[in-house]
């Protein structure tokens, strides 16, 4: 089971940390992934983190501004997001998956509920 938290409303240029909490099988077993959906838009890759945290993968959209981190102690994934844009506006999810690191949606087959995050302008 996956809870994802910390989204918020921000104006541009500020900065979230969104939270990811898993639950059941051992954490270090997954790797993780952030995907977000704007309003009338399809769910994207946002960003992955690999099984032991070894390697990670982000959208070009996000490269440089967000970064995702794993703390298996805690059983929790986080996604720092700095120099927010109102383009970053989104429901965002965060899931699990049994491969190695994946940018591929149908590779998840865990999901958590969405947080959303608001950036205004």
């Amino acid at each position: 089971q996956l809870q994802a938290s910390g989204g918020g409303l921000v104006q541009a240029g500020g900065s979230l940390r969104l939270s990811c909490a898993a639950s059941g099988r051992t954490f270090s077993t997954y790797s993780m992934g952030w995907f977000r959906q704007g309003p009338g838009e399809e769910r994207e890759f946002v960003a992955a983190i690999s099984k032991i945290g070894a390697n990670t993968d982000y959208a070009d959209s996000v490269q440089g501004r967000f970064t995702i981190s794993s703390h298996y102690a805690e059983n929790t994934v986080y996604l720092q997001m700095n120099s927010l844009k109102p383009e970053d506006t989104a429901v965002y999810y965060c899931a699990a998956a049994d491969s190695w690191l994946s940018s591929v949606t149908r590779e998840y087959h865990y999901w958590g509920q969405g947080t959303l995050v608001t950036v205004s302008s």
